[in-house]
Formats: C-alpha cells, structure tokens, sequence
C-alpha cells in the first residue's frame, strides 16, 4: 500500500521476561475509582464510572529496573503523579458480562497517570474536555506488562508512590470503587472493546505535584516497580 506520509510507528508496550512487545490499540483511563481518592477530589459514593483516554503514542515505556526520564510538561505548573495498575486485554467484545470480563484480560503493568492538574481545573470550571490536562505527550509512564498466565488474576493487593523515597501514595486494589470486571464491563457498553486496548484502572488517594528532578517510584504488589525522574 502506498501512503502519502510515512506511518507512525504502532505503539507497543515490552512483554516482562520476553522479547515480544505487545502492540496498543486504544488507552483508557478510569477517573475517581478508590472512594478516598474520590472524597479528596470532592465525591463520595459509588457513582456510575466514568472514563476518558490518552493517545496510545502518550505512553512512555520504561524497562525493568530502569528509570525512565518524563520531560516536565508545557504549560502547567503544577504536574500530578497518579499510580495505577494497568489491565491490558488480549481479547474484546460488547457489553461484556461481569463474569466474563476476567476472560479479556491478558496480562497487567504498572503506570502513571501524569495530569497537568491546573490545565484540567481550568478546563473543567469551563465545561471543556479533558486532552490538555490529561492527553499530552509523555503523560502515560507504563512498565512491562505481565501476563496474567503468569500473575494470575489480580484483584487485592497494595499500590502504592513514593516521591524522593518518601511515601505519597498508599492503597490496596481490592478499594477500587469499580473492580477490574466491572470496568470492562460498563466499558464494553460504551465501545466495543478490542485485543489491543489497555485501561488505566484509577489511582488512589495521595495525589500531589512534583517538579523537575523529582524521582518517581511507584508499585503493586506481584509487579516490581517502576521509576520515572521529571527531566
């Protein structure tokens, strides 16, 4: 096939323990899933989720063991870290059943949902979307994604960030608001999901800034690690 520009590379994401890369379709983000991150965004309770996206060339793959380097972002001057597990699925569909969901699954990583907080302030005061705030180059720090015929299913176990070695973040999976089922679930109803998509699952309480020269460590139990400096 000829084109009239040369295409982008596909984005893909290094397989833990392999040499194969898992190739991404589409980043889907969770907003408020851990009910203390909600209360300290100003909601409580258990509301229908919702869910907005980063262009799958916003993730920033980082190896294990290494620590990755983030540009500190245009425009902002306050940059949000937000831990989360990441579920990468091997197989989609529409409308999902919730008993069904853990069956799309193939495997899990850890990243960073990176928020130029006062650019996503603004916009929502303003009713306006989210990309500036949320979408921009860099924003998405992952690691190695780990097969769940490896892990097994994840449902519990500790997330947590530390910014300069100090703890920041602190939580367990098993607090989401939406499980992982659940969320591919009301997510199937609102696309049809397909192999290739990744979701960011939603972070916990804890959020907070950093600056440039500021190291991020951040992990869930069962995956290692992963470092990110603010260049």
């Amino acid at each position: 096939m000829e084109y009239v520009i040369q295409p982008a590379p596909v984005a893909a994401v290094p397989v833990a323990g392999s040499n194969a890369r898992f190739p991404v379709r589409r980043v889907y983000c969770v907003g408020r899933n851990y009910a203390e991150h909600a209360k300290e965004m100003g909601f409580t309770g258990r509301e229908d989720p919702f869910f907005f996206s980063k262009p799958a060339d916003a993730l920033l793959t980082i190896a294990d063991g290494e620590t990755g380097s983030m540009p500190y972002p245009s425009k902002t001057s306050n940059l949000h870290y937000e831990m989360e597990l990441v579920v990468v699925l091997g197989k989609g569909g529409k409308d999902i059943p919730v008993d069904q969901a853990n069956e799309c699954v193939w495997g899990y990583a850890l990243g960073l949902d990176m928020t130029r907080r006062d650019l996503q302030g603004e916009a929502k005061k303003q009713g306006r979307p989210w990309e500036v705030g949320k979408a921009f180059d860099f924003s998405a720090p992952i690691g190695p994604i780990h097969p769940r015929s490896v892990t097994g299913t994840i449902d519990s176990g500790a997330i947590w960030l530390d910014v300069n070695g100090e703890r920041k973040q602190v939580s367990d999976l098993s607090q989401m608001i939406w499980n992982i089922p659940e969320s591919i679930s009301y997510l199937s109803g609102l696309f049809e999901l397909q192999p290739g998509d990744i979701i960011f699952t939603g972070t916990p309480e804890g959020v907070g800034a950093v600056v440039k020269g500021d190291v991020i460590t951040g992990g869930v139990e069962g995956l290692g690690e992963l470092r990110v400096r603010i260049a």
